[in-house]
């Protein structure tokens, strides 16, 4: 007897779909899905209430926002930075002050955080405080989300602003939660291979109540260029179980909760 997938399931086969056609009908999502039109109709609803796609007479059309969606809502979890994110993105209470740095990760992670169905039940905003060009775009257009930008240089590289404009932003701001992507954490702390985007990591790690790093196992235990931050700035660390064991038990021995996935 065949099992009909679940409405995670069903959202991300109706996303990537729209990315390919551009539009969809009840009918031919009720056959993509093998579910009834009234599951279909229900299931729009929400993608246009959560403004991942728009209604139609009789169907959705794909947003700016949602014709890029598959690769942010994929379930794959071959790719570490997948695993740290949706370890991640589950931490992030609704309603809560968060903030997140540039970074492939950290993307990962305020993509699957965006993602959650909980956060249109929260009695309140969550607030994202982000200096990331890109993550500010995937999550601006999100109903139960509130983003804040800190102004500054953009960086092509990594989209990341910064300079003293960020600063002059940052330093009326406090977070509950940081999620910071580096290039390097070892004894002497986190690292990263700019010096702008060092300074402006450096100061989000100073008004932040928690600071988790999120970095796969290729960085724990090198030093890059630019210091971020010590290891008494560093609350947690979440990282892949690849990373080498000796150098894990020695960021714990130094108080950091460290998470492996």
């Amino acid at each position: 007897m065949s099992t009909q997938p679940d409405q995670a399931a069903r959202w991300h086969l109706l996303l990537d779909a729209l990315a390919e056609r551009s539009a969809l009908s009840v009918a031919e999502a009720a056959d993509l899905l093998g579910v009834s039109a009234a599951t279909v109709r229900r299931d729009f609803g929400e993608l246009a209430r959560r403004q991942l796609a728009s209604r139609t007479h009789g169907g959705i059309v794909a947003t700016s926002v949602a014709y890029n969606l598959p690769a942010k809502y994929r379930t794959s979890t071959d790719d570490p930075r997948e695993r740290i994110a949706i370890a991640a993105s589950a931490r992030i209470a609704p309603g809560s002050i968060v903030a997140f740095n540039g970074g492939t990760t950290t993307t990962a992670i305020a993509r699957r955080f965006a993602a959650r169905t909980d956060l249109a039940e929260a009695s309140e905003f969550t607030t994202v405080v982000t200096n990331a060009l890109n993550i500010a775009s995937d999550l601006v257009l999100r109903p139960s989300v509130r983003t804040v930008v800190i102004g500054g240089v953009a960086r092509p590289q990594s989209y990341e602003l910064h300079g003293p404009f960020a600063s002059r932003v940052l330093k009326d701001l406090l977070v509950e939660d940081l999620f910071l992507g580096v290039d390097a954490l070892g004894p002497d702390g986190a690292s990263c291979r700019h010096l702008g985007e060092a300074g402006i990591n450096s100061e989000m790690t100073e008004h932040a109540q928690r600071v988790t790093v999120v970095a796969t196992a290729e960085k724990i235990g090198r030093v890059s260029l630019a210091r971020i931050c010590g290891l008494d700035r560093v609350d947690a660390l979440i990282t892949d179980t690849t990373a080498p064991t000796d150098l894990v038990e020695g960021l714990r021995e130094a108080g950091v909760d460290v998470t492996t996935v």
